[in-house]
């Protein structure tokens, strides 16, 4: 693994508190940071950066390479001079406790367009050596997204023919065309990187690594698919033949219908898979670890239809499987992945990851749904893994154990922790992944806190309009500072991580 022994604390930017209706990379990202560090933690794991699409799902978004600019701090730009401090005095009446993104985007975008004005009139020499640097990505992701602006958000396959289908004379006049639009999406790639290498800064001065994560699929309504049709199996048309998702599992009884488009593997074999090798170099300037979502889909994954309405009517199909990290990793060296191994699981699955010393997940919501050879029980461990208490898809620890676990998983973990009760329920199930022989123990904040369901962050295969949209408030760090940080280094220091 990547530490001897290490804890850390799973939050997503988007849930820090800020007066601006979603979290962002200024004072709340700096003083979670230092909370971190008071309490021992030494990794932060954040879900994907990009920006995103269809229901604001970090796991859906425009681009894999680009970061998403509502995270950019408008407090930040009036340190720069971009933006004035009366700029930010007419801000609207934001929920504490969760994004209402139409709102946000609405007044972030404006607000990020102001500070572009201002930009524009000054001189900065870092910025033109940017777009060269990540010209093999930023200058397709800003034409799409002005593309994308100027036909009033409709998906790609919506376009007039020309440029959805990349015509060299129409691509050309788009491009003179949106030139201002398309200047704007770099400035805002541009703000994202420069703040966040500024508090990924922050955090390595203190001894804390940050670890990302890289969705396996692509949304189908992004600049990838847009600019690199060849490399997904889309018809004629540029329509999905066939799309993602997972069969039946402990989530759903139908499965769950992605509907990412599915690579062609062979073509990207072809090319020495050079997509995904700019892919890992991009994510690498950004975080320390990545974190590999559904891994199980590069040794095989679950091809359905495009046409059918659930997951249920899919097949298992090969995918890369050792070829892709073996040329990878001669390109690039041995990359810091963390598999998430979860779901169906095959033998051929564990071998992958172990070929690659990639340490897997074990996650402690599942550990008591059945007997002592249950592998996400902490006696079945090894060393090479990481756990969690639950994930970003499960419920909060409280939620889990007074309202979503069955009895029999409740009578399991009072047995298994040798008590007759719990009264403090999220420390005893936090203690007990913090004392296991896993090198690496991520606790996600709200299981720190104590918070129940209503602080859960995502309930897979549903939409909702809570989904992605938890934040904690102003109040609530006072909380980690002042109850959670001593008792949280306590147990670090007890069980050898700090």
């Amino acid at each position: 693994m990547y530490f001897d022994r290490a804890s850390g604390i799973l939050l997503h930017p988007t849930s820090l508190p800020s007066r601006f209706g979603i979290g962002d990379m200024g004072e709340g990202a700096y003083r979670f940071i230092d909370f971190l560090s008071k309490s021992g933690q030494r990794l932060w794991q954040v879900l994907p950066l990009s920006p995103t699409g269809y229901r604001n799902s970090p796991y859906n978004c425009f681009s894999a390479f680009a970061g998403n600019p509502l995270l950019i701090s408008l407090e930040e730009l009036v340190k720069d001079g971009l933006l004035q401090q009366a700029d930010l005095t007419n801000v609207p009446a934001f929920p504490e406790d969760y994004v209402d993104y139409p709102l946000v985007i609405g007044y972030k975008m404006d607000m990020l367009q102001r500070s572009f004005e201002r930009f524009r009139n000054q001189r900065d020499t870092g910025f033109e050596g940017f777009c060269i640097e990540n010209k093999v990505w930023l200058d397709d992701y800003s034409l799409f997204m002005a593309l994308k602006d100027s036909f009033g958000g409709l998906a790609w396959n919506r376009w007039d023919k020309g440029v959805s289908q990349r015509e060299t004379k129409a691509i050309k006049e788009a491009s003179h065309r949106l030139s201002d639009s398309i200047l704007f999406h770099k400035y805002l790639q541009y703000i994202f990187i420069k703040q966040w290498l500024g508090l990924r800064q922050y955090a390595h001065d203190r001894q804390i690594k940050i670890i990302g994560d890289i969705p396996i699929f692509v949304a189908y309504n992004s600049s990838d698919v847009w600019s690199y049709p060849e490399l997904f199996q889309l018809d004629d048309n540029g329509n999905p033949i066939v799309v993602a998702g997972v069969p039946p599992d402990y989530f759903s009884q139908t499965g769950q219908l992605w509907g990412n488009p599915l690579y062609r593997w062979d073509v990207m074999a072809e090319n020495g898979y050079d997509w995904w090798a700019k892919r890992f170099q991009v994510m690498l300037r950004l975080v320390d670890i990545i974190r590999l979502d559904h891994f199980r889909g590069f040794e095989a994954y679950w091809e359905v239809p495009s046409k059918e309405k659930t997951a249920i009517n899919g097949q298992w199909v090969k995918g890369p499987g050792a070829d892709l990290f073996n040329v990878i990793n001669q390109s690039l060296g041995k990359l810091p992945l963390i598999a998430e191994d979860l779901g169906v699981i095959t033998p051929e699955v564990e071998a992958l990851r172990d070929q690659f010393s990639f340490p897997g997940m074990k996650i402690l919501h599942f550990a008591f749904g059945s007997g002592a050879n249950n592998p996400y029980l902490p006696h079945n461990y090894s060393k090479n893994c990481v756990v969690y208490t639950g994930t970003h898809d499960n419920d909060t620890t409280t939620g889990w154990l007074t309202r979503t676990s069955t009895k029999a998983e409740r009578e399991h973990v009072l047995k298994y922790l040798g008590k007759t009760r719990m009264n403090e329920k999220h420390w005893e199930i936090i203690r007990l992944a913090l004392s296991s022989v896993a090198n690496t123990a991520i606790i996600p904040i709200q299981d720190v806190l104590g918070l129940g369901s209503k602080a859960r962050m995502n309930i897979p295969g549903k939409v909702l309009f809570k989904n992605w949209a938890w934040r904690y408030t102003q109040d609530i760090q006072n909380m980690l500072n002042n109850e959670c940080q001593e008792r949280l280094l306590e147990l670090t220091g007890l069980y050898g991580r700090t």
